[in-house]
């Protein structure tokens, strides 16, 4: 059988829960990158607090305060990283042992299917994976393209080019956490995509699920009531 006729076993209601997982997968992507000015998104709201630690890092001395800041940021795309690449590994070997794969099947639904459908559900997955690890390679590269530039910034405020190359470190810093956070809601999708194996109705559920968490996170959240409000100095 070749791919179409693969495609023809799923149901109607299997592509109907695709597609609505891959327009929220990009939809809520887009929207938190570019949201209203009346309501920015935490992503937005962070890129301007990273602008503003490099405008301080000019005149900061030492900067072992900003490189240790740094230094857990790579800590944390090279672990994901690393653990998208684990479960990239399970979820092949899953995949290339039908057998297995039939009864983890026939313990989650009754539904009598080919083992090339429940295949098919888990290339979803991942696909999801491979890009949330793409994306924390990129993301850890970056930053380190930020460690350079952040090392380049003359200490003096006064000097010709401080000002410009911090800037350019925070704009590379606000696309390394960019591709950071599009890697992080790879996963959450990858994580709701394997609710397909109990069918199309459990993966609307998780994919409403999912969606609804991301945009929660980043325009409702209370971290980000936090940064928005303006919190008065103590009185000394």
């Amino acid at each position: 059988m070749d791919l179409m006729d693969h495609l023809a076993l799923l149901t109607p209601l299997d592509g109907v829960a695709l597609l609505l997982l891959g327009a929220c997968w990009f939809l809520v992507g887009w929207r938190i990158e570019h949201p209203s000015a009346k309501s920015p998104s935490v992503t937005i709201i962070m890129s301007d607090y990273r602008r503003e630690w490099m405008r301080q890092m000019i005149t900061r001395e030492p900067r072992i305060f900003d490189a240790a800041i740094l230094s857990n940021l790579r800590q944390g795309t090279a672990f994901l990283a690393s653990g998208c690449m684990i479960a990239l590994g399970g979820v092949l070997a899953l995949i290339g042992n039908t057998d297995a794969l039939a009864g983890v099947a026939s313990d989650l639904t009754l539904a009598d299917a080919p083992a090339v459908i429940w295949q098919l559900k888990l290339l979803v997955v991942v696909l999801f994976l491979t890009h949330a690890f793409l994306k924390f390679v990129w993301a850890n590269r970056v930053f380190g393209y930020c460690a350079v530039v952040m090392a380049a910034v003359p200490n003096d405020i006064t000097h010709k080019s401080a000002k410009s190359r911090a800037l350019q470190a925070a704009e590379i810093n606000i696309r390394a956490a960019w591709n950071f956070n599009r890697g992080l809601r790879s996963i959450y999708y990858a994580l709701g995509t394997l609710a397909w194996l109990l069918g199309p109705y459990a993966l609307l559920v998780t994919t409403c699920a999912v969606t609804y968490l991301i945009w929660q996170r980043e325009f409702y959240s209370r971290p980000r009531q936090i940064l928005l409000a303006d919190i008065p100095a103590e009185e000394s």
